[in-house]
């Protein structure tokens, strides 16, 4: 059941997403012998990292012009053997990395470049086997244009590429105006890979508070046809790796995401509601339906229901429109009295 993601050999498509279950070297490694193929650890925000530079620099100025005799020697609003965020990951992933026999990847959260970029490259010296960059960059000024929305994301891939050495998988979101032509000059602008897709967060409103409420809620099955969709649609327009993520719940929605194109499949919504060890029966009941469905590997049914090349894909999508609409006629139609 192997699969290939960033150009590295995974025994199993299934890969345990960003999230909570990835916060300590146990939990990775729970995750880990489960079967999986590879674990992405939780992500680290660019706001950390930059903390923490703020943090180092203060104590070099701090420092600078001390002497044994200063009163001031030992700053107390800086704690030096205080660890921060930045520091915890790095050794996270160092240790993680040594603990476990799959690909350990690295999770950066950013919107916009600066000087945090070169910190990607101290993931990849601790271990690292690739790294996952979460571009969540939600525009706030409505005078900001789509293009230049758009030109952000370009730029924070092509100084994190220039920065590291390691395989770097872009997870993005499907509020674009064009989504495969943006996923393709993600591509050029040198991802080797594209998670689809990025959950923004979305608060509800307590009525009786008349307040906002932010929250995160894990996603359903539901969740899976849009990424699903554009799965199929990237997969024979590019040699990058893709990367489903969102409404996993059974094996039939991983099953159904590789027949769509993708090289992997990642979860973390189900494994919270179950447990880190449901991965297996997961990777228990893909194996099964391998075995129902005759297929000797995952390569053998992996696209099998994506978009062919030579489909002009604007005319598919008006016939699956079509069709739909012309189905929904017929179920919902008889429904009335």
């Amino acid at each position: 059941m192997d699969t290939t993601y960033l150009g590295m050999e995974l025994r199993s498509p299934l890969v345990a997403s960003a999230g909570p279950l990835s916060q300590t070297v146990d939990g990775v490694r729970e995750l880990a012998d489960t079967g999986m193929g590879a674990v992405v650890l939780y992500s680290l925000f660019e706001e950390q990292v930059l903390a923490q530079a703020e943090r180092d620099t203060l104590l070099e100025e701090l420092n600078s012009e001390s002497f044994p005799e200063a009163t001031s020697y030992f700053p107390d609003i800086v704690d030096p053997e205080a660890t921060s965020p930045a520091q915890a990951y790095l050794s996270l992933v160092e240790r993680a990395a040594a603990a476990i026999d799959v690909p350990l990847i690295a999770s950066l959260n950013a919107s916009g470049t600066g000087s945090w970029v070169g910190f990607a490259r101290q993931l990849a010296d601790a271990g690292a086997s690739a790294l996952e960059l979460n571009i969540y960059f939600v525009p706030g000024d409505v005078t900001l244009p789509g293009t230049d929305v758009e030109a952000r994301h370009l730029e924070i891939v092509a100084a994190v590429k220039q920065a590291v050495d390691i395989p770097v998988a872009v997870k993005l979101s499907p509020f674009f105006s064009s989504v495969g032509n943006f996923a393709l000059q993600l591509v050029e602008a040198g991802a080797d890979g594209l998670v689809l897709f990025n959950r923004f967060l979305q608060p509800s409103v307590d009525t009786e508070q008349l307040s906002v409420v932010p929250g995160v809620s894990l996603s359903s099955p539901a969740d899976a046809k849009v990424p699903r969709t554009w799965i199929a649609t990237l997969r024979n327009r590019t040699s990058a790796s893709l990367a489903a993520t969102s409404g996993v719940e059974t094996a039939d929605d991983v099953a159904a995401y590789l027949l769509a194109g993708a090289d992997v499949v990642m979860t973390t919504s189900s494994l919270v509601r179950h447990g880190a060890g449901y991965a297996r029966r997961l990777i228990d009941g893909l194996d099964d339906w391998m075995l129902r469905k005759e297929f000797g590997s995952v390569a053998d049914f992996r696209g099998l229901l994506a978009v062919p090349a030579d489909t002009d894909p604007t005319a598919s999508a008006r016939a699956g429109y079509v069709s739909a609409l012309e189905r929904a006629k017929s179920t919902y139609g008889s429904l009335r009295g």
